[in-house]
């Protein structure tokens, strides 16, 4: 939590900060586009390393880096030299060393969880990441920035800290594919496995789909916050920590909703509701309490997505290919983002900031209408009788 806590400091405050320097729909997308590249350009590396070395060590690296990057942010802020190349290049060292530590905590939970509880454990893992800590960090985020810009920099390294004393106390006895030959040879045979495979390759096919979608509405959604609904900093990290509590709250139904409904009851309909909430967004009055109302629901129905999607990978990949298969997945899927954040710039210059969401929403509903039938409750029981063993 250390860490996702850091991270997520340093994520907020940058759009804030640069708010301070340009206004721009296209530079303050930037910051999105530039955020996101480390996931289709490090991801793939980042999935090798994941199966061929210590994975302790790995996650060790990447907090360091992240608490460097965030003492650089904070010394800059005190020497008054914060500028928009500098903020650019700290989004992506930040987000390039979450790209680490996402991919190893994935490839970790079924070494250390029973299969039955795997998706409690990814539920749990991820309203950590994004529940609890972004439902407590943007709003403190934009506090801090509010009474001083070098504040959230100076939390966000010592978090990182604290996260990398923590690691000296994780199981050094995780397995690792030792395989020799060429690294890209360990790499192509992650991406043959998840493209070989038609349920694994369809929730690829969703998620890239989404990614693109969601980011298209979210790149300016600073100036969403501030121009339409008239929210200050502070204002600002309540409507992100609105998003963080609807991941909360739907943590304790989306057991009850998979037992249910099963994996593709569950993944279908929180995937409709979440194109369905940003539809909304675009039509809903511009005031804060009827956005955050929404913003609860479309992050609780991601969630729903998400465990499934998520659970579906690390049970149906052979254990010795988990880091390369999750990190192709997401080479693949989160590669699309910086295009969104492209796409939302542009369209928030020449149609206006809520017109983001009519086009993530057209995005998001051709994505799932796409994948519909290749999700059905036959695809997910066909691979688990050809995966899984007796």
């Amino acid at each position: 939590m250390s860490g996702s806590c850091g991270e997520g400091l340093v994520v907020t405050a940058v759009p804030l900060l640069v708010l301070e320097i340009t206004t721009d729909p296209r530079d303050v997308s930037l910051v999105t586009v530039v955020g996101q590249l480390p996931w289709l350009l490090l991801s793939l590396v980042a999935g090798a390393l994941i199966d061929a070395v210590p994975r302790r060590a790995l996650l060790s690296a990447a907090f360091a880096v992240q608490a460097v990057t965030a003492l650089v942010l904070a010394a800059a802020a005190a020497g008054g030299w914060l500028g928009l190349p500098l903020l650019l290049a700290v989004s992506f060292v930040v987000v390039a060393a979450q790209v680490v530590v996402e991919g190893v905590r994935g490839a970790m939970v079924p070494d250390v969880v029973d299969s039955d509880r795997l998706d409690a454990a990814n539920a749990r893992m991820m309203v950590i990441d994004r529940g609890v800590v972004q439902f407590t960090v943007p709003p403190v985020a934009g506090l801090l920035v509010a009474l001083s810009t070098g504040a959230p920099a100076w939390i966000a390294a010592s978090a990182a800290l604290v996260a990398l004393a923590l690691t000296r106390g994780l199981p050094v006895h995780v397995p690792v594919s030792r395989r020799p030959g060429h690294p890209l040879r360990g790499i192509t045979d992650g991406l043959r496995f998840l493209v070989a495979s038609p349920l694994l390759r369809a929730i690829t096919i969703k998620v890239a789909i989404g990614s693109l979608a969601f980011t298209t509405g979210y790149a300016t959604f600073v100036l969403y916050a501030t121009e339409v609904l008239h929210a200050n900093a502070v204002g600002y990290g309540l409507l992100l920590g609105a998003s963080a509590l609807g991941w909360v709250l739907s943590s304790f139904l989306v057991g009850r909703l998979t037992a249910r409904f099963g994996y593709s009851g569950a993944m279908r309909g929180g995937a409709a509701i979440a194109a369905l909430c940003m539809l909304v967004l675009w039509v809903v009055p511009p005031r804060w309490p009827l956005v955050a109302a929404v913003l609860v629901l479309f992050a609780g129905s991601t969630l729903a997505w998400n465990v499934g999607s998520q659970s579906s990978r690390q049970r149906f990949t052979p254990p010795e290919l988990l880091g390369r298969v999750l990190a192709g997945h997401r080479a693949l899927t989160w590669s699309f983002m910086p295009v969104g954040g492209l796409l939302g710039g542009l369209v928030a210059t020449h149609w206006g900031l809520r017109s983001t969401w009519l086009v993530a929403a057209v995005v998001d509903a051709a994505g799932l209408l796409l994948v519909w039938r290749a999700l059905s409750a036959e695809a997910f029981e066909r691979e688990r009788t050809a995966v899984e063993p007796a």
